[in-house]
């Protein structure tokens, strides 16, 4: 009859704890990899959105729109003030604002 060594049960004995241990760090590096995407992916598109209601106005209207407020409620954008800071700067009538979209710190 062969022996099983105590060495072999030993090492049987952590390999699963250690594989589940490397597949929950594995799984929780997902995870915070799919939220900065998708946090990526609506700073983008709150720019974009911003940038097309700015075009929208002076198409409809003649000229962009005065300040953020206009923007806004003229053309039904939101902006979740917890999150992001918008600087929006006229330099004309007939000129595209300057938009920049700031993540606020957390």
């Amino acid at each position: 009859m062969k022996r099983k060594s105590q060495g072999t049960g030993l090492l049987s004995g952590l390999f699963l704890p250690l594989v589940l241990a490397a597949a929950a760090v594995f799984f929780a590096a997902a995870l915070n990899s799919l939220d900065q995407g998708r946090a990526q992916e609506t700073y983008r598109r709150l720019e974009e959105t911003l940038r097309r209601g700015c075009v929208a106005c002076y198409a409809a209207e003649g000229f962009y729109p005065p300040d953020l407020d206009y923007l806004t409620k003229g053309y039904g954008i939101q902006i979740d003030e917890t999150k992001y800071t918008v600087k929006y700067q006229v330099e004309g009538e007939n000129l595209m604002p300057d938009i920049t979209v700031l993540e606020r710190a957390s």
